[in-house]
Formats: C-alpha cells, sequence, structure tokens
C-alpha cells in the first residue's frame, strides 16, 4: 500500500518550477476554484489526482514526502467519489469534496507507515486517525505522508533522516518545522490543504516561511487519538491551507470532542464560513520592535508595512509588554517539558540510539535530567505567567507579532541547530504554554537587496475557545493584504478580497434573506410586496446550515438553523428593505423564528430568517432537499 519516498539530507530542489507546471494546467488548487471546474465539468477528482502524481514524480527527489498512496489506490479513490456523487446536486456535495490533502507523519493513517520522522520507529497502523478519517468521509483524497523533523522535535525542518525540503521561494533556505512536507506540499500546489501537529510553533513557523495559512487551534477542540505525541499536555493537530477560508472549512470538519482522546476538551467548534470582522475598532496587542528584533532591515520594513496598514483600516495598536510571554516560552525546550517529550519515547532512544536524529537524541536525552521538583515548579511558573496575561484580554482582541523574524539557510541550521531553532520559535513557543489558539497567515513581502521578494508572515492569538474570533479577523486580515496563494503566484481569489464583509444595499437599505413563506410565489411573498422590498438575487447560504419542516405551522414553514456538526448550503433570495419596513418585518415575526445574522456562500453575511434550535427538536430534516421550494415540489410539505 506505500511508496517509499526515502530522502537524503542535501538532495532537495527548489519547488518552484513544477509545481508552477501543475498550476499551469489546471489552475489554483484553492477549494473554491477546485471545486468551481469539478461543477463545470472541466475537471474530475481523478484527473486531478493523475496531475498531482505527475508533477511530484517531475519535482523528483524534493524530501516531501516520506510515503505516498500507490498512484492507482489514489486515482481509483478519486473516481469512486465521483462515480458515487455523479447524481447529485453539486450543492449537496459533501464539504471537500476532490480536494487532496497531506498528512505529517505522525498521523496515522491504515496501510501506510508511521515513522514520525525515523525509520526504526516505523510501524503499520490498524485504524486511521480520526481527524483524517473525518477528512476522508468529508469528500477529502489523500495524497501521502509528509516529511517532519523527527518525532516533531524541531522548527527548522532540517531533523529528518528522509531529508530537509527545501524553500519553494528560495532553493537551499529552510521550510520551517517540524511540519515541513506539510507546508512545502501545499505551498508548492501539490494538494489543497495538509495536516501537521503544533507544540512549540510546529504548525505556524513553516506557514511563515512559505506563504501559508497555519491554523493553531484551541488545545483539545481537534483530536490527537492516533498522533504521535511530542508533548501530550500541549500538542495539538495544525491545519495549512491557501486561505483562510479554506483553513476554516477543514478545521469545521475535524473539530470535536473525542472521548478516546485524554487531552480533549469541549471547545466551541468555530464555523465552516468564518464572517469577516471589520478591522475598524478592533483592538491589538503590539509588541514594540525595532530593527535589531530583525536579522534584515526588509523584514522590519515588513512589520511596519502591515502595521500601518492594520491602522490605516482603522485597527487600535496597543503595545504590549512580552516579557512574560518570552518567559513562558523559554519553559518549552529550557524546562520540564523535555521531560515529557521523553516520556512517551524513553524505551525507542535507550535502545535505538543510532535511529535517534543526533540533534534530536540531545534534547530528547536532557530530558532525563529534569526532576519532579523541577517538573512542579515548571507547572507553577506557566500558571503564574498565564495569571500576569490575563488582564491584556480585556483590553484587546487579539495578539499580534511577527511568526518569525528571519530565516536561515539548510546549512546554516545544520552548523548550529539548537540556538537557531530558538530564534525561530521567539513568538511562538509561548502559545500552547499560555493555552492560547492561534493563525499565522501572509503579511506581506520582505524585498532583500539581491534577493526575490521573501514571505513575511504574521500571528493573531487569542486564549483558547477565540477560535471563531481568530478567523473572522484573520479573514479581514487577509483581504488587506491580498497575498497570492503560496509559492504558486495565483493571486488571491476574488472570494478573499471583498471589502464587505455584510451584504449592504443602497440608499440605506437593509438586505435580508428570506429562507421559506416568504420567496417569490409562496404565501407570505405578498408582505414583502406591502413593505415594498426589493429583489436582489438568488443565492444560497454558507455550508453550515440544516433546514427543517416546522410542525404546526400555518402557512407551513421552514426553520433555519445554523450547527457545528455538519449542515448544508441552503436556497435563499435576498431583499433589499427601507429601515422602517426592516422593522416592520422583524416585529412580525413570532418565535421560534426570528431575524438574525445568515452566512451566505462566498463569506458574506446579512440579516435573515433563522429559528431556534429547540423547534428543531421534534421537526422534520429537510437538508437534503436544499431548499424549501424543492421541498415544498416534492409534495411532502
Amino acid at each position: 500500500m506505500t511508496e517509499e519516498r526515502g530522502r537524503h539530507l542535501g538532495t532537495a530542489s527548489s519547488a518552484t518550477g513544477s509545481s508552477a507546471t501543475l498550476v499551469g494546467r489546471i489552475g489554483s488548487l484553492e477549494s473554491h476554484a477546485l471545486q468551481s471546474a469539478y461543477r463545470s465539468g472541466d475537471l474530475t477528482p481523478d484527473d486531478l489526482v493523475a496531475r498531482i502524481y505527475d508533477a511530484i514524480g517531475e519535482r523528483g527527489d524534493d524530501s516531501v514526502w516520506i510515503s505516498t498512496v500507490p498512484r492507482d489506490d489514489a486515482i481509483a479513490t478519486a473516481r469512486a467519489l465521483r462515480l458515487r456523487w455523479s447524481d447529485a446536486d453539486s450543492e449537496a456535495l459533501p464539504p471537500l469534496y476532490g480536494l487532496p490533502f497531506a498528512v505529517k507523519d505522525n498521523i496515522d493513517v491504515a496501510g501506510l507507515a508511521t515513522t514520525a520522522g525515523s525509520p526504526g520507529f516505523a510501524f503499520l497502523p490498524e485504524r486511521t486517525a480520526p481527524i483524517v478519517e473525518r477528512l476522508i468521509e468529508a469528500g477529502a483524497i489523500l495524497i501521502g505522508k509528509a516529511n517532519l523533523d523527527q518525532f516533531a522535535t524541531g522548527l527548522n525542518g532540517t531533523r529528518s533522516p528522509y531529508g530537509a525540503p527545501s524553500n519553494p521561494f528560495r532553493a537551499g533556505s529552510i521550510s520551517g518545522g517540524s511540519s515541513s512536507g506539510s507546508a512545502v506540499a501545499v505551498s508548492a500546489g501539490l494538494v489543497t490543504f495538509s495536516l501537521g501537529t503544533d507544540t512549540a510553533g510546529s504548525g505556524r513557523v513553516p506557514a511563515a516561511l512559505t506563504n501559508l495559512v497555519g491554523m493553531k487551534p484551541s488545545r483539545g477542540l481537534l483530536s490527537m487519538s492516533g498522533v504521535v505525541p511530542a508533548c501530550p499536555s500541549l500538542d495539538c493537530p495544525s491545519v495549512f491551507a491557501l486561505t483562510v477560508a479554506d483553513g476554516a472549512r477543514v478545521l469545521h470538519v475535524i473539530a470535536g470532542f473525542d472521548e478516546t482522546d485524554a487531552w480533549s476538551r469541549r471547545v466551541a467548534v468555530p464555523p465552516a464560513v468564518p464572517v469577516a470582522l471589520p478591522l475598524s475598532g478592533v483592538a491589538f496587542a503590539v509588541p514594540t520592535l525595532n530593527g535589531t528584533d530583525f536579522a534584515e532591515e526588509s523584514w522590519h520594513a515588513a512589520w511596519k508595512a502591515i502595521l500601518d496598514r492594520l491602522t490605516g483600516a482603522g485597527a487600535k495598536l496597543v503595545p504590549v509588554d512580552m516579557t512574560p510571554f518570552f518567559e513562558a516560552g523559554r519553559e518549552l525546550y529550557g524546562g520540564p517539558w523535555l521531560a515529557e517529550r521523553l516520556a512517551g519515547l524513553e524505551a525507542f532512544v535507550d535502545d535505538h540510539p543510532s535511529e535517534i536524529f543526533p540533534v534530536v537524541g540531545e534534547l530528547l536525552q536532557s530530558g532525563k535530567q529534569v526532576t519532579g521538583t523541577d517538573t512542579f515548579r515548571g507547572i507553577d511558573l506557566i500558571q503564574r505567567l498565564r495569571r500576569i496575561t490575563e488582564p491584556l484580554w480585556s483590553e484587546v482582541s487579539a495578539l499580534l507579532t511577527p511568526t518569525v523574524t528571519q530565516t536561515f539557510s539548510i546549512e546554516e541550521m545544520v552548523v548550529d541547530p539548537i540556538a537557531l531553532n530558538a530564534r525561530l520559535g521567539r513568538f511562538t513557543t509561548f502559545t500552547n504554554l499560555l493555552d492560547h489558539a492561534a493563525i499565522a497567515m501572509p503579511g506581506g513581502f520582505a524585498h532583500e537587496p539581491g534577493s526575490a521578494p521573501f514571505p513575511f508572515g504574521i500571528t493573531i492569538s487569542a486564549p483558547a475557545g477565540l477560535d471563531d474570533r481568530l478567523a473572522g479577523i484573520a479573514t479581514s486580515i487577509e483581504r488587506l493584504v491580498a497575498a497570492p496563494l503560496g509559492a504558486t503566484g495565483v493571486p488571491a481569489p476574488p472570494s478573499a478580497l471583498r471589502p464587505s464583509t455584510r451584504r449592504t444595499a443602497t440608499g440605506g437599505a437593509v438586505t435580508v434573506a428570506v429562507v421559506g413563506a416568504h420567496l417569490r410565489g409562496m404565501p407570505l411573498h405578498a408582505q414583502l410586496v406591502a413593505m415594498g422590498a426589493s429583489f436582489r438575487a438568488s443565492t444560497r447560504t454558507a455550508p453550515v446550515y440544516r433546514l427543517y419542516a416546522l410542525a404546526g405551522t400555518s402557512p407551513a414553514k421552514p426553520g433555519l438553523v445554523r450547527t457545528n456538526d455538519g449542515g448544508g448550503s441552503i436556497e435563499v433570495e435576498l431583499y433589499d428593505l427601507s429601515p422602517t419596513s426592516f422593522g416592520l418585518l422583524t416585529a412580525s415575526v413570532a418565535s421560534p423564528l426570528a431575524i438574525g445574522t445568515v452566512l451566505l456562500d462566498g463569506g458574506e453575511s446579512c440579516h435573515g430568517f433563522i429559528c431556534e434550535a429547540a423547534a428543531a427538536e421534534q421537526a422534520l430534516d429537510i437538508t437534503e432537499f436544499g431548499g424549501w421550494r424543492r421541498f415544498v415540489a416534492s409534495n411532502r410539505a
């Protein structure tokens, strides 16, 4: 079942050329563009998979993959997916239909060896990790297992016997780690998204260095079952994507409490489609940095440029003393958590010293020097630092920092692996220790003299449970920056550039989405006409709703309920009303219906008819019809 793709340090090639070939053939692998190509018939999932394997072959020995699903098996899976849904309405397709993805090779996939970056450690899992199972159930197509710093110990991507994936923007430079292959596979345009893991910044540093979005969710939001741990009390899976929207969609599919994971927590699941939060009035805590904090003045200039753009958009910058954050971060590799890294690997480390990458072995062995008193001192210190930083969150919506302030060549990192790795983690190692969620994302480019532009990444973070808020802020920043997609050269898609977050109407009118009895041709449509409503468009909701036929209503009405557990895209009609008429309409709506906010396909939102969730308990779920009109036409109403 496995195609091994062994790599050796120093043989990595630039990713730019071959990935451009794939992009030139099929366009962007960003989900909206890809699924639009499927709907139009210009592309099929099995055709896409065949072309991806061609591109992987053309790239040659690039150190991105440790193993891949055999080509014929992957094409067969894609073909079966297409045939299964061949008669389905395009809007009824599963949320990740036909999207190719990769997983970091410390995450189990039945039939593919899990190596965690160590050939001697490799084992063949009997079961696929739940987060991967959910992706496949949602229609995503697995391509393979990606390279990583051994045992997820490192932030640079050079600590693997399978080689060091080269940065797609600069041959011979690090791609970041430990989720190195996962990031390069997305940035180079070989997959739509990938899974990594994040303990010290492994889901964020590679995103910054390869111009991606890296979503590091609240700890416990995603199951760690079937994942080889680094530090179980701190670990979390992460998502690499070309856009915030893609990352949010994937995160929504795989999020949720897992009783088989001892570290799983009941954290609010963020929506599949984030609602952009206007930057005007958003307060960011920002470190005070100067030129000495950056290796290159061009990086400092990129940092100042993004701050200027945010303030120009109306954001407020609040200076913050980073001392307690940095003090917490130093504990990850300088405190008792080194013993936690060793705890699950000690027998293998002792019995197979030759199988351990030298710098990884040095770090793991240092865990043996940690005492019980060291451990409890460290736990106490982190708790006190959490308490010290807590007041900040009553003043700001998020902490904004650079993700990294410099990069290195692969050769530089090999010569001085520990000190340079520590520099990469300055703004990332504290995040999980302080129990924050974070999103790393493109912040522009550094223009170094004599070199091609290099991506400059920023990170926004906030306390655990605020993943929804971070995604909304990140969506607005993404529109402000308008970075190209990874290293593909493809411009940001129009859906990521919309200046408006809420659908508005001209002349001070209010746009309202109607879903049932107020639709054209339905019994209550005359109410809208009497109020002077102007039809604007037919469209669909974001795929995060369920539609129910409510019992005992006259005339018959549906209820639109937003859900965190699956859902579909529902047909709606948009109407513009004067503020006075909007007020009259709102006052006329009786429980369990109400006027609230409805998320639309493409990321916009507007006012619209929604329903109390309790009313759905005794109602008929009609989501499969995709809208009230189609349900009524079925004669089941």
